[in-house]
């Protein structure tokens, strides 16, 4: 030390100066020279365990307007130490970046190679099919799309590890949630309790998350924005549980898949039971070859004994009454609701089912034993009368001159039949599958198109009170779909019985709208229940001659 002070000031001021200059251009030199020699890490310093591997991936989400970073394999030490390097980063390159902890458990060396797969594929694994999607607390929420995915991530669905895709297999929850109907499909423990009306789903409670706390209510009737208070559908709940304790015990196990749905609101309509209820679920059981069995709430015997066929078609398994309270049944498979069911009636959404309106009709051939496939063509010279089923209706929108009718339809060569539809389907199916042409007022008779046999003609007449947009989108649009062809007769007010019940100025005959305005009820009521049709048989000759056009082509 003392020595140092000599040395100190042995230099002359100036040259004490001069020194201090050099030796900070030195330290300049040293330092500029690290610098282009090595690559300068800016990011994390390494204070988390050697055996923790940090992954940072950037994703940005097209439903999301803000950005995550996700940290793998990380403790919650390292976690602090990311958010606390990451914060100068995130106000240049990822303004409000959240950070994300995905802890599963695997080893550093499987983490490396996944999670580098992950950096690289993070796009395809946040949006593979360009469809918006969002993650929360474990479940993927894909446009109306609830899954939960059972892997161990908070906010991103993995699919890396081995363990986790074990787990997909073993536990699965989707939700479809639509203004219609809506659906939920499970796999895994599940567990149905008739007396809560809940089915539950047993998960670790790792896999489960904090969905624990979250349950779905269900109606399981394909029309449920239209259910009023006097037509009831049971709700049902779908509830993810995290241990069997808090459940009761399986009183019936079974060893095949399940649907539950429900045979209330609108099925005593023979329109309603086939547009909300059986072709949903012809579209929902058909892929399980008969291996699946039925659970219906809200039963009604007569009804499931009017379509004993079809149930028995599409499942080889005794329908179970699931409002039953004795008993709780046990599956591994469940779906609760109904799928294929679009905003068109009599139809099947191709896009979303892998089977059609042909396919249906296909079945309901095969199942009633339904022997005629295609319509009559008539060619000239031929003795042959092509068969007219007429549906008078017993009740409104009846015809009040269906002889009169009859007769013009025999003297266009016509076979006639006047039948009306009754409980036995089957016996029905048959009749209306030998005719070519079937004709009825607006109604859910007119559901009985689903057996006719190919290009055979529907002739719908329309009531009077602007009915015309019902009558499309009931029978016009499906028969199409059908490869049925269509003819409508729209009847004048002359034709209708309302002339009998109100003065000729009267707002219900000179201005519909002005009822419709007034809501469903009250156009119902007037237009539906009320009316029935005297058709002018000489102005409805051209639309019979028409059908015989057709089916000459």
């Amino acid at each position: 030390m003392y020595n140092t002070i000599l040395l100190v000031r042995s230099f002359r001021k100036q040259d004490r100066k001069r020194l201090g200059y050099g030796a900070l251009a030195a330290s300049l030199l040293i330092t500029l020279s690290v610098f282009t020699v090595f690559n300068p890490y800016l990011g994390s310093l390494p204070l988390c365990k050697s055996s923790t591997v940090l992954a940072l991936q950037l994703s940005k989400l097209s439903t999301w307007d803000d950005q995550k970073l996700f940290a793998v394999n990380d403790s919650s030490s390292c976690l602090q130490m990311v958010k606390a390097n990451m914060m100068v980063y995130s106000l240049f390159i990822f303004e409000d970046a959240e950070i994300i902890p995905i802890n599963d458990g695997s080893s550093s060396q499987e983490a490396v190679a996944r999670d580098a797969e992950m950096v690289r594929n993070n796009k395809k694994l946040i949006n593979d099919d360009g469809s918006s999607r969002k993650t929360v607390n474990g479940i993927i929420i894909e446009d109306s799309l609830i899954v939960n995915d059972t892997s161990n991530s908070q906010e991103i669905a993995t699919t890396a590890d081995a363990d986790a895709a074990a787990m997909d297999e073993k536990t699965e929850l989707r939700c479809n949630i639509m203004g219609r109907s809506e659906f939920c499909e499970m796999k895994g423990d599940i567990r149905i309790d008739g007396n809560s009306s809940t089915a539950f789903i047993v998960s670790s409670e790792t896999d489960i998350l904090t969905a624990e706390n979250t349950s779905w209510s269900i109606r399981p009737y394909a029309r449920k924005e239209a259910l009023g208070e006097k037509d009831f559908a049971r709700k049902w709940s779908v509830k993810p549980v995290t241990s069997r304790l808090d459940i009761a015990r399986c009183t019936r196990n079974h060893s095949v898949p399940a649907i539950l749905f429900s045979a209330g609101g609108y099925s005593g309509n023979f329109f309603h039971a086939f547009t909300d209820i059986i072709i949903p679920l012809y579209s929902t059981a058909r892929t399980f070859n008969r291996e699946v069995q039925f659970l219906i709430t809200d039963r009604k015997p007569w009804w499931i004994a009017k379509f004993k066929t079809l149930f028995e078609a599409l499942s080889r398994y005794e329908i179970i009454d699931i409002d039953d309270r004795h008993d709780v049944h046990c599956f591994q498979s469940l779906t609760i609701g109904l799928k294929g069911r679009n905003n068109k009636e009599l139809s099947i959404d191709s896009s979303t089912s892998p089977y059609s309106m042909k396919d249906f009709r296909k079945f309901l051939r095969s199942w009633y034993s339904l022997k005629k496939i295609t319509a009559a063509k008539i060619r000239d010279g031929d003795k042959r009368k092509p068969r007219l089923l007429i549906i008078p209706r017993k009740r409104s929108r009846s015809f009040t001159n269906v002889g009169e009718i009859a007769q013009l339809a025999e003297s266009l060569s016509y076979q006639v039949i006047v039948a009306e539809p009754g409980p036995d389907v089957s016996g029905f199916a048959k009749i209306i599958n030998s005719c070519d042409v079937l004709m009825g007022v607006h109604g859910a008779g007119l559901t009985n198109i689903v057996f006719l046999p190919e290009n055979a003609i529907l002739i719908q007449v329309v009531p009077f009170g602007k009915v015309e947009w019902a009558s499309r989108i009931s029978f016009e649009d499906p028969a199409k779909d059908m490869n049925i062809r269509y003819l409508d007769y729209k009847i004048k007010v002359e034709e209708s019985t309302l002339i009998q019940q109100y003065p000729a100025d009267h707002e219900v005959l000179r201005d519909p709208s002005a009822i419709g305005k007034q809501g469903w009820v009250a156009f119902r009521s007037i237009y539906l229940d009320k009316q029935n049709v005297t058709l002018d048989v000489e102005r409805f000759r051209s639309t019979l001659v028409k059908a015989l056009q057709l089916l000459h082509q």
